[in-house]
């Protein structure tokens, strides 16, 4: 929220990073939709809690119009088509819907939209400051096998608090062992075609002052069957209840090469980012993307960030910007409430509140 002005969501502009840090006003729900879909805002958690500060603006929109319940669903519907394989928006609108349906004033309304969205960012940062105590003791005990050498750690995408309200799912136990003085080193997978990792995760780790070095994704697997990878850690956008990962599209192949090469391959994720109701993953939703980000690469050039063809102009490009690893790939789920293997019977355990009766 902007610091004197209540009708006004303060976002960081992730486009212009790592060359330029920028806080973006943003005083609608199409703004916050746009924020969204063209990733000023990107991230699981982050878009959850986006999503919530838009329909609070949607509810001050709506405070003099004569139909605000269909004003409100209009928002929420286009909230929701901005970026289809994140759990984690629908269920901020969900939480949101609820959270406004029995208001019975304009002014309920916009307070209720606000302690509500407030809620959501919140439980989002509680939820990886767990997850980064309970994914420390997993780093401590490589550590000790380590006998004081780095945990050599590898990421793809970035997960960190660029991508959640705070700590990050995936860096936060990284966040969490160089606290606790335990030495690791992270390899930083660029991630193309947008280049979350190098542009992203490489600039959080900088600012932590976490060692670290980028390297190009196909690079993975030769790290893992040169040794140089302990662990790889990534987050999650969205997981089905049986164990099923939908992430950063790359993911996959890594699990694949981690596998290989007996690598422990573990997910970081809050409960938000589980889809409660899809058994298999083969069935999320994977967003495509403009072709132009496959073509094209962003660069700073003169204090201006300017795009760069890559490609033949007449070529055909697609972006599949998620894929699925299938959960007999993952080693294991790193969650608020703990670590568990990737299966119906144990991640129900940890969350039995979800059980079907």
């Amino acid at each position: 929220m902007h610091e004197s002005d209540p009708t006004v969501v303060q976002i960081i502009d992730q486009r212009r990073l790592p060359h330029e840090f920028v806080i973006e006003d943003v005083r609608t729900a199409a703004e916050m939709a746009i924020a969204i879909r063209d990733m000023h805002v990107r991230g699981a958690g982050l878009i959850g809690a986006a999503a919530g500060f838009g329909m609070y603006l949607a509810a001050l929109e709506t405070a003099k119009s004569r139909n605000p319940s269909s004003s409100l669903e209009n928002a929420a519907q286009a909230l929701l088509a901005t970026r289809p394989t994140a759990v984690n928006l629908a269920l901020a609108l969900e939480q949101q819907r609820k959270a406004m349906a029995d208001a019975d004033s304009a002014g309920e309304r916009i307070r209720l939209a606000l302690e509500t969205a407030r809620a959501i960012a919140d439980d989002d940062a509680e939820c990886c400051r767990k997850i980064g105590i309970h994914g420390l003791e997993l780093i401590r005990r490589m550590a000790k096998e380590k006998k004081g050498k780095p945990v050599q750690i590898l990421t793809h995408c970035n997960a960190g608090w660029l991508a959640f309200v705070d700590y990050g799912s995936a860096t936060a136990p990284i966040y969490a062992a160089r606290e606790s003085a335990i030495p690791v080193h992270v390899w930083v997978d660029e991630t193309r075609p947008r280049s979350q990792g190098s542009k992203l995760t490489a600039w959080e780790l900088g600012q932590e002052e976490v060692p670290h070095t980028i390297v190009a994704d196909n690079a993975a697997g030769h790290l893992m069957q040169s040794g140089l990878v302990d662990l790889v850690l990534v987050g999650s956008d969205r997981t089905t209840f049986t164990g099923d990962v939908a992430n950063k599209v790359g993911t996959y192949l890594k699990a694949l090469a981690a596998r290989d090469n007996n690598v422990p391959f573990y997910v970081a994720l809050p409960s938000s980012s589980f889809d409660w109701t899809l058994r298999d993953g083969r069935k999320i939703p994977i967003e495509e993307r403009g072709g132009e980000e496959v073509k094209y690469a962003e660069a700073w050039q003169n204090g201006e960030v300017v795009r760069i063809a890559l490609a033949p102009e007449t070529s055909r490009a697609v972006n599949y910007a998620f894929d699925v690893t299938p959960r007999h790939f993952v080693t294991g789920l790193i969650t608020e409430r703990g670590i568990c293997r990737p299966n119906e019977s144990d991640i129900l355990s940890l969350f039995p509140e979800r059980s079907q009766p």
